[in-house]
């Protein structure tokens, strides 16, 4: 067989980039308040920003929207997605939402209280966000593997158990649930083995404490454990994701993931026991429970979206490219996240800028330079993300400072890719050039998104 592993798919629409030059992009960034989130996408030359709702769709989900029912109440698009929530997830009680954060809201709306406490291997941003926003501690568990970028290790999203029975038995009740989240985003798209998931449900059980899983990437990391597991080896992508499911009480879900949705998100759970509460919460911020703010094409898309998404052939090519570029990288000497994870490659800062002080955000230094020298959007996981400014002027800082490369699904190509190792390459070779920033502007949550910053002298 050949050794290329082609795109599993035909390209039947296009959509061009605007090429832009390095001194435009001087002055765009500069506009920007040296924040690449404040950039216009038709100014980015390729778009890792995120891999949430960024996506191409299939002929068969651009088929299903047209089918779509915009009933406000009881439309048939919302029990069709029901079902196939249902069949892949075994659990009964489904609530469209319309998207990741809205489902953690909701939940955490309904289920927790301030002064509460919740583990996880990691919580990603707005999952901590929604937590500290009502007064709940949320704390990070992840195994120390999970926190060497350079260490390689089959699943560094595991979620330290003897950490976890540690905090059960001192604060059990402060914990109105237990969370992991698969893939791990925060620690580099890594995943959690099936193992890690059983235990981490049975030591809960102990406890009396139900089980959330955050399922964004839960094919991805299906995928990981066929792929890595003993065991799992003949299984199929939907017979993995069922058993990581059985383990748990109730999931949520940013569906512009693993969905293949340019929007859409859900909260499932096994019993009706919040399930009052979440409605209440639900008809308050989204809509009403069967449609909880999606139009009824984007059920649609959804629940073909979700069917495409356990394909093996696509996993694979998804895997492949992410390894693929991190094989580029490893060539040139650059540091990154290993083993690459599954929907992003997360290059190291530290490796790259190694004499830049944190206090002048590495991390976000790098993906300003890759947006300068060669038009390439990425996020910063470091310390603007998971640091914050305390009280009395201080500032605290993220244990890695990482720059997340994220891919959109079926979007781009082989050569973009190429281009993008290039970049990154010269990047590097100008390190000493890279200049480093401080905040000049800030909001007391999720920072990143909207802070201003600016060159320092």
């Amino acid at each position: 067989m050949p050794k290329t592993l082609i795109e599993p798919f035909r390209i039947k629409s296009v959509e061009p980039i605007r090429m832009t030059s390095r001194e435009e992009r001087v002055r765009l960034l500069e506009e920007a308040r040296l924040n690449v989130f404040k950039l216009r996408a038709e100014d980015v030359l390729i778009d890792w920003l995120t891999d949430s709702g960024t996506g191409a769709m299939s002929s068969r989900q651009w088929g299903a929207i047209m089918e779509g029912d915009e009933s406000y109440a009881g439309a048939r698009s919302f029990y069709r997605l029901e079902a196939v929530i249902r069949k892949i997830t075994g659990m009964l009680h489904f609530v469209p939402t319309h998207q990741g954060r809205a489902a953690e809201k909701v939940l955490f709306t309904a289920t927790c209280k301030k002064g509460d406490l919740v583990p996880n291997n990691c919580h990603f941003d707005t999952t901590r966000a929604n937590l500290e926003y009502i007064g709940v501690e949320a704390v990070d568990l992840v195994i120390p593997e999970g926190l060497q970028p350079s260490l390689v290790h089959p699943f560094k999203g595991n979620i330290d158990l003897a950490r976890v029975e540690a905090v059960l038995k001192s604060d059990a009740h402060r914990i109105p649930f237990g969370m992991i989240t698969v893939t791990n985003n925060t620690g580099g798209g890594q995943p959690v083995s099936m193992a890690n998931i059983r235990a981490y449900a049975r030591l809960l059980k102990q406890y009396g404490k139900p089980f959330i899983i955050d399922v964004c990437r839960f094919a991805e990391n299906a995928m990981f454990i066929k792929m890595r597991e003993p065991g799992y080896e003949d299984a199929s992508i939907a017979e993995i994701a069922a058993e990581m499911f059985s383990y748990a009480d109730g999931a949520t879900m940013s569906a512009k993931k693993d969905g293949m949705v340019n929007m859409g998100g859900f909260i499932v759970l096994r019993d009706d026991t919040w399930m009052d509460d979440v409605r209440n919460a639900l008809i308050m911020t989204e809509g009403y429970p069967t449609y909880g703010g999606m139009a009824g094409r984007d059920l649609e898309a959804l629940a073909v979206g979700l069917e495409e998404g356990l394909d093996e052939d696509y996993l694979r090519y998804r895997l492949r490219t992410a390894e693929y570029l991190g094989e580029k990288l490893e060539a040139a000497g650059i540091g990154f996240v290993k083993p690459t994870g599954g929907h992003a490659v997360y290059l190291d800062a530290r490796t790259v800028l190694p004499n830049m002080p944190v206090e002048h955000y590495p991390a976000w230094a790098l993906c300003n330079a890759l947006y300068l020298e060669g038009g390439i959007r990425g996020v910063e996981i470091g310390s603007v993300m998971f640091g914050k400014r305390l009280d009395d002027g201080t500032e605290t800082f993220h244990k890695m400072e990482l720059v997340r490369l994220a891919f959109p699904r079926r979007m781009y190509t082989q050569s973009h890719f190429d281009y993008a190792a290039e970049v990154i390459d010269e990047v590097k070779a100008r390190a000493a050039a890279i200049r480093g920033v401080k905040i000049v502007k800030q909001p007391k949550f999720l920072r990143h998104f909207t802070a201003d910053f600016a060159w320092v002298d």
